[in-house]
């Protein structure tokens, strides 16, 4: 893979090169030379197969927990996201000891792997916020708590500059990998000011389904705004929001 340098930037095929732009600006690569009916057949292949068939399947569970949370990552994703998150659930999948390669799979991997995941790594939570707080999933009541200490804005959250407001959200989703369904519970603070106020003692809580056998998520985030006119503003388009997987229950 090579970077295009040349006033005039080229797209298409010329020979054995293709040309085209990609995040990391206009690129150039040479064309492969294995067929794909070769690489799906011949016995020399067969580990590059058990590999795409996982790969695969991280990129669908990816795709599901994306979709969960679709309306929160609108303004909380870097532009890497995608590909990191289904790197992750590779890693999640290669813990998989019960089924051979090729076949192992989320539900018998270890979906706890993604606890910590960052959905935006422009704006870490660990970097945003350091009021103090406790994570917490009950399987056998659903609930998914994000429970709050009382905490001083402008000492405990580092907003971005130009910012006047912000507001806490919080998600838990219950996720069937292998039907390709969901359930997800959305819960969010009002919009607060960023003051020296210290506030009381809080929570966000989230109700999914009680005794689920499913793997279970809890996401929390910070947003921020600013006020103009007694309007409020999503700062540069929501760049600096926070969103972060804090508490993961893998399958029972």
């Amino acid at each position: 893979m090579a970077r295009q340098k040349s006033i005039i930037k080229l797209h298409g095929t010329l020979g054995d090169i293709t040309f085209y732009r990609s995040k990391d600006g206009y690129m150039a690569r040479e064309r492969g030379g294995i067929s794909a009916s070769r690489i799906n057949s011949d016995p020399k292949f067969q580990r590059t197969r058990e590999n795409m068939a996982e790969f695969g399947r991280a990129g669908k569970a990816g795709k599901l927990l994306r979709n969960s949370i679709q309306s929160l990552l609108r303004t909380s994703a870097d532009p890497r996201m995608v590909s990191r998150l289904t790197q992750q659930f590779v890693k999640v999948i290669q813990e998989d000891g019960v089924n051979p390669r090729g076949l192992r799979n989320v539900i018998d991997g270890e979906a706890e792997l993604l606890q910590g995941f960052e959905f935006n790594n422009q704006s870490k939570l660990s970097t945003t916020i350091v009021a103090p707080m406790t994570y917490s999933i009950d399987r056998s009541t659903g609930q998914a708590t994000v429970a709050l200490d009382p905490y001083v804005p402008t000492d405990s959250i580092i907003a971005p500059t130009g910012s006047t407001h912000y507001q806490l959200v919080s998600a838990a989703m219950d996720i069937d990998f292998e039907v390709v369904s969901y359930t997800t519970d959305h819960a969010e603070t009002a919009i607060l000011p960023l003051d020296p106020v210290s506030t009381t003692a809080s929570q966000l809580s989230n109700s999914l389904p009680a005794g689920s056998a499913h793997p279970m998520f809890l996401i929390f985030g910070v947003n921020f705004y600013q006020e103009v006119n007694s309007q409020f503003y999503e700062l540069k388009n929501g760049s600096y929001n926070t969103l972060q997987i804090v508490k993961v229950s893998g399958t029972p």
